[in-house]
């Protein structure tokens, strides 16, 4: 009776060992904390302009039609440049690549603080745009190979995808408040003691990280794809600006789109391509990020519409507006806490799935919104909600599209992740304006109850695409457990 009695005591001390690989060491913490400090300050930036875009054309004197450049110029450079970036981060070393990016970002940011003219400004606008490209897929990358797949990566990303939207909103809080306390050359001087911290405790606290074999890089693929992005967030830009049949924009979509095919038949006879073509087809890259686009695509739009009921209905200035956001921003911050906990105990498939429900009836409450200032709670309430369920679905998504694949390719993974933010975050608003227009017009209204009535549609529009995202992540997304 000895022998079995004694057999259950010696698993015990074996039971007690998971729990501390499930914590994260000193380093660890030290590690996280600058890169989500860095990309945090991504995220602030932006957004931090858009309060402030009629003050800096005053100031600098742009033609109000030429306003939409200070975010266009920036778009550009960091969806275009993202994909490219995420190889190069693979071939030169990830950490060379984020301390580059970082100080590329100070010096671009302190450039645009002290602009005296439109074309120094859009300069720095295009600077911090690349520097974007480059710090967050490094960024990513880093983060994801230094926590192992599994619940500290989750629980990374997690944080990593929160801090990344609540930096969304304080951007928008931030730049009201400098804007109207000191001025707005401070949301670019803001940046500069940030990114020189980063850059002077980078080195000793980050671990490099790099493919075991350096590969090399697909110039054809690189020039495909990075036109084929820059082409189509300039058409994308244009469509909001000047309409979708223009042709501007309809040349400009076009030939992005038949970059990208190019790309892909490119990639396929490639001997080192740029994005494996294996990679593309795996399910979790393709629905991970297709996930990823929605919630992006959504979220950013949902905050446009929202500025333009809050100051053309209920007549809110800028400052009140990013306040308003606020409570968005916390909401996103609890969804993100819990994201990683959530894909954890239920898989990646269901956190998506439920936040995207959840993010799709809180946005579809917002059809109710009328002209009186009451509704100001059915907002943030909505906003609220939709926050958390938002970033379930980032939360989902990231670890889907970085899931299941080597080291040596997670440079690549973040990169595809990366762009899809950042497209999404350029898609969402001229697509939800043009939508908001389009009913304006019909109405003959631009009036308080034309805006109204036009935000509503592009609402409805808004949440049925974010429940439509949610099915399909549902039917073809395999859980992380399964892939």
């Amino acid at each position: 009776m000895s022998a079995p009695s004694s057999t259950p005591s010696r698993p015990a001390p074996t039971a007690s060992v998971p729990p501390p690989t499930a914590r994260m060491t000193g380093r660890q913490k030290l590690v996280l904390a600058l890169l989500l400090g860095a990309q945090f300050m991504i995220a602030v930036d932006f957004s931090i302009l858009n309060v402030a875009l009629p003050v800096v054309g005053e100031g600098l004197g742009f033609a109000l039609q030429d306003l939409q450049w200070i975010a266009t110029a920036f778009a550009l450079a960091a969806a275009g440049f993202t994909l490219l970036f995420g190889r190069v981060a693979d071939l030169v070393g990830r950490k060379r690549l984020f301390i580059a990016g970082m100080a590329v970002l100070g010096l671009s940011s302190l450039l645009g603080g002290l602009a005296t003219s439109p074309e120094v400004l859009l300069t720095a606008r295009v600077l911090q745009g690349l520097a974007t490209a480059a710090v967050t897929p490094a960024g990513l990358a880093l983060l994801t190979t230094a926590f192992k797949e599994g619940p500290l990566r989750e629980r990374a990303l997690g944080l990593n995808g929160a801090l990344m939207s609540a930096g969304f909103t304080a951007g928008a809080i931030l730049g009201g408040l400098l804007t109207d306390l000191l001025s707005w050359r401070w949301a670019f001087l803001v940046n500069v003691p940030v990114a020189a911290l980063v850059v002077a405790l980078a080195p000793a606290v980050i671990a490099d990280s790099r493919p075991a074999e350096r590969p090399r890089l697909d110039v054809p693929g690189a020039a495909a794809v990075t036109g084929g992005l820059l082409l189509l967030v300039y058409g994308l830009t244009q469509a909001g600006a000047t309409g979708w049949t223009t042709p501007a924009t309809l040349v400009a979509l076009l030939a992005g789109l038949a970059l990208l095919v190019a790309f892909w038949f490119v990639e396929k006879r490639a001997k080192a391509p740029l994005v494996p073509v294996r990679i593309l087809k795996r399910r979790s890259v393709i629905w991970g990020n297709a996930t990823g686009l929605v919630a992006f695509v959504t979220e950013t739009s949902l905050v446009f519409l929202l500025t333009l009921y809050l100051q053309e209905v209920l007549g809110y200035t800028p400052l009140a507006t990013g306040l308003a956001f606020g409570v968005l921003g916390i909401g996103t911050v609890i969804g993100g806490t819990l994201g990683g906990r959530a894909v954890g105990r239920f898989g990646n498939r269901r956190t998506i799935v439920a936040g995207g429900v959840v993010q799709a009836l809180a946005t579809l409450s917002l059809v109710a919104l009328g002209t009186s200032g009451a509704w100001i709670w059915l907002l943030l309430a909505a906003t609220f909600v939709g926050g958390v369920g938002n970033m379930l679905m980032i939360v989902g998504f990231m670890v889907t599209a970085t899931s299941g694949l080597p080291d040596e390719e997670q440079g690549l993974a973040t990169g595809l992740a990366t762009m899809t933010q950042q497209v999404g975050i350029t898609l969402g608003i001229p697509v939800m304006s043009a939508i908001a227009t389009a009913r304006m017009t019909a109405l003959g209204d631009t009036g308080p109850s034309g805006v109204l009535s036009g935000v509503s549609v592009a609402v409805l529009v808004n949440s049925a695409l974010v429940l439509a995202g949610a099915l399909l992540a549902g039917t073809f997304l395999r859980t992380r457990r399964e892939s």
